[in-house]
């Protein structure tokens, strides 16, 4: 089994410049619309499905995930109607100690989502920068805690997370599959499936501000060349996080700032 995953953030019509890493995530509307109209062009209208109502395809089959991080508001007035639009469903992945804060969803918000078909899920309570660094107390309450205060607002339990940050480990996914939650979606830049202690595990590949749509479109029809870069660049970055520990957060910093300087000039 493989899966086209495809990681977002946050969408928006607001022209506030942001600053920091988010900000290498944050798409415009327009942008979105055309990222979404180009997995529809490439004949994956069809293919764009929800985990929740898939949970075993066949080995020839690889359908398309579209998930978001974080809980921004921007899932809620701009993402969830322009998947609507085309019929398709997403997968939000809420912070919960962010809800109902400024520029974030609120548990109205949430709920409704929830109602309209899209997918709940947990991104932890605190979105802890490394999370495969925390304890297995801390692990078993960053997912427990903010599954039963997704479960709490939606009516029914939380069995869908995304890992902030991209820190994954086994111990992080061990942690989850205990917390009752059954599929777990990694940052890891592969269409591959695994499964650890009976949650499903799946890798994602992430769109920038400076990705073109036609990328989205490409990843979606599962398109070698597009995914492979992202493999390679992943592959290349994950010893240098291990090695530089907190030391990566600032180099990342500065090389984000080069990235969004350039793309504002543009």
């Amino acid at each position: 089994m493989k899966a086209m995953s495809l990681g977002y953030h946050d969408v928006t019509d607001n022209s506030k410049v942001l600053q920091g890493y988010r900000a290498l995530y944050r798409l415009d509307r327009e942008d979105f619309r055309k990222h979404m109209q180009c997995i529809r062009d490439r004949g994956q209208a069809a293919n764009v499905r929800a985990i929740d109502r898939l949970t075993e395809w066949k080995s020839d089959e690889a359908p398309a995930f579209l998930t978001f991080d974080d809980g921004d508001l921007g899932s809620y007035t701009c993402v969830a109607p322009e998947l609507e639009l085309h019929g398709w469903r997403g997968h939000f992945f809420i912070t919960t100690d962010w809800i109902g804060k400024d520029g974030f969803v609120d548990r109205a918000q949430i709920r409704e989502m929830r109602e309209r078909g899209h997918v709940i899920g947990s991104h932890s309570c605190s979105h802890p920068a490394r999370m495969s660094k925390l304890t297995p107390e801390q692990l078993r309450k960053e997912w427990s805690e903010s599954c039963a205060i997704l479960s709490d607002i939606t009516g029914e339990k939380t069995r869908v997370a995304s890992i902030p940050d991209g820190y994954y480990s086994k111990e992080v996914v061990k942690a989850a599959a205990a917390s009752g939650i059954e599929v777990l979606f990694t940052s890891e830049a592969t269409a591959n499936i695994w499964i650890v202690d009976g949650c499903m595990a799946l890798g994602r590949y992430f769109i920038q501000i400076h990705t073109p749509p036609a990328v989205s479109g490409a990843i979606a029809a599962g398109a070698a060349w597009p995914r492979l870069k992202q493999t390679l660049l992943w592959e290349a970055k994950r010893p240098v996080k291990a090695l530089m520990g907190e030391t990566y957060f600032t180099i990342r910093k500065f090389l984000v700032s080069q990235v969004l300087d350039k793309k504002r000039a543009s």
